[in-house]
């Protein structure tokens, strides 16, 4: 299929519908009634292709440059490929080597950096004055990230369940900006909330002050999805009000929650995908006997750190304050 026989169709004929599962071994280990909705098989490997189809093929430049720790990397590197577009992506030097690798293979090009030394952005900046007739597309500030995003909401609304919660990462917050967008767009009023590490917590940070709060430097989370400075302005316009809250999980949950999701819903996913089931662990009281639904936001975990977190050991439930 050619570019234009793609650039032509709707995005709901691109994406992957997302998956979803009962998952009840897992719902009984955590006292809740659970449905995962996962991203795992979603093209690239994660939902960020929702939004970087979307941003590719809707701006009329013919390169894109954006900064990535992995996934939106590989996701927009897909997307142009798809529309015989190029696209350089500024990476941390601590990206799993993995993401890395896939977006060379998508035939992106790949930039990089010590993020202790220069932060992406300043990168990206440098990268963009060299090439001035490229877009520079945000993983998560972007009106067409939302939008992209927002399918996900309205696949979650399609299912006409009466969920109490969906949860979901929160790193930039074009995911959980994104689902929201698409809830409301389809009458679908049911709360949704944030999940990031305690570590990284400048959301729940935001929320708190009611404005936007950065993190001074990446955080080195183990869920590197969410290894953001802040929240987006776009984004924030949707979550200040948007947002039932967010809750705040340690590393350790976030471990233990990939290794209930493989061991007990036969789902590998990547320490951020996980973020959902470690909230459920880390807040029990909050979400016994409710109809949660978890979004599993990607698979694409480097295989050395999927063998530690599985070879690392069983934890009981804990509350982060």
């Amino acid at each position: 299929m050619n570019r234009a026989d793609h650039s032509s169709r709707p995005i709901a004929e691109i994406i992957q519908p997302t998956t979803v599962l009962a998952a009840p071994r897992l719902a009984r280990r955590l006292g809740v009634k659970l449905t995962l909705a996962s991203e795992t098989f979603q093209v690239a490997g994660s939902f960020k292709f929702r939004a970087a189809f979307n941003v590719a093929s809707k701006v009329p430049q013919r390169r894109i440059i954006t900064a990535s720790s992995g996934n939106f990397g590989q996701a927009i590197a897909c997307a142009c490929q798809m529309l015989d577009r190029s696209c350089i992506v500024v990476m941390p030097n601590t990206s799993a080597q993995v993401k890395v690798e896939a977006v060379r293979e998508y035939g992106a090009t790949v930039d990089l950096i010590d993020t202790r030394v220069k932060p992406r952005h300043a990168r990206v900046a440098e990268i963009a004055a060299e090439n001035p007739d490229a877009y520079v597309a945000s993983a998560y500030d972007d009106p067409l990230v939302i939008e992209g995003n927002a399918t996900l909401g309205a696949e979650l609304a399609a299912l006409k369940q009466p969920f109490d919660f969906i949860l979901a990462p929160v790193g930039g917050g074009g995911l959980t900006s994104g689902i929201i967008t698409g809830l409301r767009n389809a009458g679908d009023a049911t709360p949704v909330i944030g999940v990031e590490p305690a570590i990284a917590n400048d959301a729940a940070r935001s929320l708190r002050a009611g404005h936007i709060v950065a993190n001074e430097t990446e955080p080195q989370t183990i869920a590197d999805g969410v290894r953001t400075l802040s929240l987006g302005k776009h984004n924030w316009n949707v979550l200040r009000d948007g947002l039932a809250g967010i809750v705040e999980v340690s590393e350790e949950s976030i471990k233990e929650a990939v290794r209930l999701l493989f061991s007990l819903a036969n789902l590998k996913t990547e320490p951020t995908g996980a973020l959902g089931v470690a909230a459920l662990l880390t807040r029990p009281e909050m979400f016994h006997d409710r109809s949660v639904c978890c979004v599993v936001s990607g698979g694409n975990v480097d295989p050395k750190v999927f063998r530690e977190i599985l070879g690392g050991k069983t934890i009981k439930r804990e509350r982060t304050a």
